[in-house]
């Protein structure tokens, strides 16, 4: 019966080391999201405001058809 408890017990921990893996992954993963959405975000930042320069040199140069 020791034997039975002992080979559960080291599955148990073979199980929750594998478990704190994923978890440790799942946290680097969040964060990499997280860049990614704030790499995102500033990029349509830019493009907005470069698309408000462009529309401004239009007008300084008369190529608008309004």
């Amino acid at each position: 019966m020791a034997e039975m408890e002992s080979i559960v017990l080291e599955h148990s921990r073979h199980i929750r080391g594998a478990i704190d893996d994923v978890r440790d992954d799942i946290r680097e993963m969040k964060q990499r999201v997280g860049n990614l959405e704030n790499q995102h975000a500033n990029m349509s930042n830019r493009l907005d405001r470069m698309d408000v320069r462009i529309e401004r040199i239009e007008r300084r140069l008369d190529l608008t058809d309004a």
